[in-house]
């Protein structure tokens, strides 16, 4: 097959995958980024394909999420939203989400804004004309926004991480089951 290459090793299970003309270029970009290993490059994609259908058929999402400062980094999971609760102040706004994830954990993530405040000159909080209009002798700072994940494996685990009101609708949702399969 051109511009695929390797070597035959009689001890492993040989499969022939036929690749039309047009993919070649992706198989070959696929061998480079695994190194040289094309078949572990493809059982990789397989496995995480063959996941993904099997959450998705037990009725979970494919979730991905910020966390850390600024930009931060994604994080990917399967699960299910149990509940969500914000929360707004005049410096910040902050957005609990709780998931139940495929092996019966729980998943905390947390989004909180960038902190913002407006500072009068004695550098106390100014009031609320201030912070609206900017008048006077006004000084402003902030912080960077910021997003947390945690997992827990019970309820009782997850009680203290999020606030009483969303606890409540959590452990409402926590008894009910991904995929209720109807006989009708």
């Amino acid at each position: 097959m051109p511009g695929l290459s390797g070597s035959y090793d009689a001890s492993v299970p040989n499969k022939t995958i036929y690749v039309s003309e047009g993919d070649l270029s992706l198989f070959d970009r696929a061998q480079e980024i695994a190194g040289g290993n094309l078949s572990g490059a493809i059982a990789t994609a397989l496995r995480r394909y063959v996941e993904a259908d099997d959450a998705r058929r037990e009725g979970f999402d494919e979730i991905t999420v910020r966390v850390g400062s600024g930009a931060g980094r994604k994080v990917r999971f399967s699960g299910i939203l149990l509940g969500e609760w914000a929360n707004s102040s005049w410096s910040r706004y902050e957005t609990y989400r709780v998931y139940r994830g495929r092996t019966g954990k729980y998943v905390v993530h947390v989004e909180r804004t960038p902190e913002f405040q407006t500072l009068d000159a004695e550098g106390k909080p100014a009031g609320w004309i201030q912070q609206l209009t900017g008048l006077g002798n006004v000084s402003f700072k902030s912080a960077p926004g910021e997003s947390t994940l945690e997992v827990v494996a019970t309820l009782d685990e997850l009680r203290d991480k999020i606030p009483p009101q969303l606890f409540e609708i959590v452990e409402r949702g926590a008894k009910q089951p991904p995929v209720e399969d109807l006989d009708i």
